[in-house]
């Protein structure tokens, strides 16, 4: 199946994602132009299929319809990978953009964790806040139940630091997902 469609509606955002861990059409609208390239880059370096529909109050700012699209993605992920039976579980990339480096590590383990080391040093990128990068991270991991590492190792340009930590999440994640021949969790405990 590895498929899923969540929904989830609050005062501040109406959000509605499609996923599909084994690929297909990818489209993006949330009305920041820089959220839609970087989930773009994640899903099309992840191999996913991605519908993602965001509409929040932009006119406050960017931080609800960045957070809350990373809990939506994140239920997503979860339910699409259902007892995370057959999966490798571990992923790790890193990504070179231009003069950034950016490399990600991450355990679909059922125990969400951040641990995230990135600075960015422009505060802007076009309508988007560079700091929400980690806030859609920490929304990402906690709701799909990952432990997720990520790290800016180096880089000038805000917008590279973040397409870097962006793409190495996707093939981090598509390493993660791909399923093995055992067809059980990859777990001493026999369940994740």
């Amino acid at each position: 199946m590895r498929k899923a469609s969540v929904k989830r509606e609050t005062k501040e955002t109406r959000i509605s994602v499609e996923l599909d861990l084994d690929g297909g059409e990818v489209q993006i609208n949330t009305g920041i132009g820089f959220f839609n390239h970087m989930l773009t880059a994640f899903a099309v370096h992840g191999g996913f299929g991605l519908l993602v529909e965001t509409n929040g109050d932009l006119e406050v700012d960017c931080h609800h319809t960045v957070e809350d699209t990373g809990i939506v993605l994140g239920k997503a992920f979860s339910q699409a990978l259902g007892d995370k039976s057959g999966i490798a579980r571990f992923g790790s990339f890193y990504v070179p953009m231009d003069e950034a480096l950016g490399f990600c590590s991450l355990d679909i383990s059922g125990r969400p964790f951040l641990v995230f080391d990135a600075e960015f040093p422009q505060e802007k990128i076009g309508s988007y806040d560079s700091c929400m990068t980690e806030e859609f991270m920490r929304a990402f991991a906690f709701n799909a139940g990952i432990t997720l590492h990520l790290k800016s190792l180096y880089g000038k340009n805000s917008h590279h630091i973040a397409e870097a930590l962006y793409k190495a999440l996707g093939h981090s994640l598509r390493s993660a997902v791909s399923v093995t021949d055992t067809g059980k969790p990859l777990s001493t405990k026999g369940v994740l």
